[in-house]
């Protein structure tokens, strides 16, 4: 399952405040949710450092180079479909 899946719905009030995805924290282990572990892959070692999105409250959600770099390629995909998609 991709770690894409676990995102809240837009309509979130944390949502609303910019173009970060919202992570579902019922759906993240506790060191994901603490930033220990990748929020999709949950790799541990090194220490996930790029923000992948927030919780509902705000807080960061972490992930590892790997998955924030596949995480960027799927929302420019998506910037673009929606683009192409208005014309």
């Amino acid at each position: 399952m991709s770690g894409l899946s676990t995102m809240c719905d837009r309509g979130t009030t944390a949502a609303e405040s910019g173009d970060d995805e919202v992570f579902d924290p019922g759906s993240l282990t506790k060191a994901q949710v603490m930033g220990d572990a990748c929020a999709v892959c949950h790799t541990r070692w090194p220490r996930p450092r790029d923000p992948l999105g927030e919780l509902p409250d705000g807080t960061e959600v972490y992930g590892c180079a790997e998955c924030a770099e596949i995480a960027a390629d799927h929302r420019r995909a998506s910037m673009f479909d929606h683009m192409f998609a208005a014309h």
